[in-house]
């Protein structure tokens, strides 16, 4: 029997940021029109982690669940603000 492989980070940041702005437009709809702001937080984190591959919310999924990177398999690769080494 195959042990079925954890999901690698970049994966779990996806399905984190299209469930939250899911329901920020849903409550955006429903309740109020400021949740608009939250759709807009969740864009800017998903850009911050496209130039530097690291956001708030993959920083903290590598640490609490310890999701592996596919992109950056080594750590020496991670930008500064990720974890990584900074190069001299």
């Amino acid at each position: 029997m195959q042990r079925r492989r954890r999901w690698p980070l970049e994966r779990v940041l996806f399905v984190l940021a299209g469930s939250v702005t899911l329901l920020a437009a849903l409550l955006a709809a429903t309740v109020s029109r400021w949740f608009l702001v939250l759709a807009g937080l969740v864009g800017v984190n998903q850009l911050l982690y496209a130039l530097t591959g690291a956001c708030p919310a993959s920083l903290v999924l590598r640490r609490t669940c310890r999701l592996q990177s596919v992109i950056y398999e080594n750590t020496n690769d991670l930008p500064a603000m990720a974890g990584g080494k900074a190069r001299v």
